[in-house]
């Protein structure tokens, strides 16, 4: 990316949603350059397999099936899939955010019904504080559910979870999600243009 005709460099930003919010927490705490995540909806843990980069693996936080619950309409609800992360068993699994150096912004709906985004990101803030960071912000949004695409993008309260295949809740409601959409992407260019240049 840094070679890129078009990258200004030497900075780089990083946004993620979901899984791709683990990647750009992973990047920014193991690789150099990464001034700016947007973390949507992440997790400060890894999920669900093992990611591997030079000498270090982080493992998955698994899945544990029994907590997932199929409703009438066939759609899953999986807010309580994921295994405790707070569980000492699973600590490996943490990324360690303290390590970065980039700025992070943290956007979570709080009527996520696919993860339980809000609590993911109270553990990844209080890591952070634990550790002394001030390098991030949180945006929490009333009423929101779990895909804050850019502003004017469908909303979608099931969608397909590409882990598992089947349709999920997302959760949200219409009008605070298309706000939480609009205001975070305002945020978001802001932190972009302020970290990177």
């Amino acid at each position: 990316v840094q070679s890129h005709p078009k990258g200004k460099g030497p900075s780089i930003g990083v946004i993620g949603s979901g899984k791709g919010a683990e990647l750009a927490f992973s990047m920014a705490s193991f690789l150099p350059n990464i001034a700016a995540v947007v973390s949507i909806h992440g997790r400060g843990c890894n999920t669900t397999t093992a990611l591997r980069g030079g000498s270090f693996i982080l493992p998955g936080l698994p899945f544990n099936l029994d907590k997932i619950s199929a409703m009438d309409s066939g759609v899953y609800d999986v807010t309580e899939a994921l295994e405790d992360p707070l569980d000492p068993a699973y600590r490996e699994s943490h990324i360690p955010l303290e390590k970065a150096n980039a700025h992070f912004l943290f956007i979570v709906g709080e009527d996520d019904r696919h993860w339980k985004s809000s609590v993911y990101v109270d553990i990844a803030v209080k890591h952070l504080t634990e550790h002394g960071k001030t390098n991030f912000t949180l945006l929490s949004y009333p009423n929101a559910g779990h895909r804050i695409d850019p502003p004017y993008s469908a909303f979608f309260s099931v969608s397909l979870d590409p882990v598992l295949g089947v349709r999920v809740l997302g959760g949200g409601q219409l009008k605070a999600h298309a706000v939480a959409q609009i205001e975070s992407w305002k945020k978001i260019l802001e932190l972009l243009h302020l970290h990177l240049g």
